[in-house]
């Protein structure tokens, strides 16, 4: 049933903004480490990749399940469960506000967010996939 394909690039939407723009930040912070700080910091960037991607993919999985289920007649909204809707917005307040009201670290900047940015890209290549599987059938 291709109904479902703006569903899925609904979603893969608002991973994928949040990933492009968490992703520069890492970068950018990466570009003003210290040289001696790099390693450990590239070696921290990967625990974060391995620690979301392992979330990510079941997440994912769990939505594009539940996408799989809508009809065409379903809002746009729907796409995620209001349990997911509500811990987006608190996870994206969260960030926000600890940005505004602490001043972190560069290197925290560097490699938390290089690792974050590009695992909510590849949730949304999850959707994205799951949305030309769907058409193939």
């Amino acid at each position: 049933m291709a109904t479902n394909r703006i569903f899925y690039l609904f979603a893969a939407l608002i991973w994928v903004v949040p990933g492009i723009i968490i992703t520069i930040k890492g970068v950018v912070a990466y570009c003003n480490v210290p040289q001696p700080q790099m390693w450990c910091l590239l070696l921290l960037t990967l625990c974060v990749i391995i620690f979301f991607y392992n979330i990510f993919r079941r997440v994912t999985r769990r939505y594009i399940e539940h996408i799989a289920t809508l009809t065409h007649r379903d809002s746009l909204l729907r796409v995620f469960t209001v349990r997911g809707w509500i811990l987006l917005l608190f996870m994206m307040g969260l960030g926000i506000g600890l940005r505004l009201l602490l001043s972190i670290p560069i290197q925290f900047t560097a490699s938390f967010y290089s690792g974050l940015g590009p695992m909510l890209i590849f949730g949304s290549m999850r959707f994205l996939h799951a949305m030309t599987r769907q058409q193939a059938h």
